[in-house]
């Protein structure tokens, strides 16, 4: 949908997993073998990678400041079950993280939420406000206030449907 640059790091999955589904289109990429191809899945796993893509976008609605758009299962649930390790290296003592066992997907995203953690970026990844939308993007904001998913589209319109509910206040 946006021409936006890809979230940073490992978020980019997190971005890309979310923006499997056009809400305005009902289009989903998880339906396509291509689809489940690209995040390593198999038909039969796309149920709950579709639960889990909705409590991550949830979750990035709340970052932006919107409410949920449906009921889904909290994140923090979803990722209990992708447990990490946290492993030292014996010669450097640099320290990293690992997935304990569990589904290779959810495991990767409990990597990338932990690492953005860190890192500070995780309230950078934001869902549109935009109703029929809802596209995960990464706020480059300065003051990090971003709203929609690109103001050439969804900004614009939003923008342009409170100028025309102004504009018929004034008429009536």
């Amino acid at each position: 949908m946006s021409e936006r640059v890809p979230a940073p790091g490992d978020l980019a999955l997190i971005e890309a997993l979310v923006n499997t589904l056009d809400i305005e289109s009902g289009a989903d990429e998880l339906d396509t073998a291509d689809g489940r191809a690209r995040f390593g899945l198999t038909a039969h796993q796309v149920p709950q990678v579709r639960e889990l893509r909705e409590s991550l976008r949830a979750a990035l609605l709340a970052h932006a400041g919107h409410p949920a758009h449906r009921e889904t299962t909290p994140l923090g649930q979803l990722l209990s079950r992708a447990p990490l390790l946290v492993t030292v290296d014996a010669h450097d003592g640099a320290a990293h993280l690992t997935p304990a066992d569990g589904e290779p997907l959810l495991s990767r995203v409990a990597m990338a939420v932990a690492g953005s953690l860190v890192q500070g970026t995780w309230p950078r990844l934001k869902a549109c406000e935009a109703p029929t939308c809802h596209w995960a993007y990464y706020d480059r904001s300065p003051a990090g206030r971003g709203r929609w998913c690109s103001m050439a589209v969804c900004g614009a319109r939003a923008k342009m449907r409170t100028y025309r509910a102004r504009q018929a206040g004034e008429t009536a």
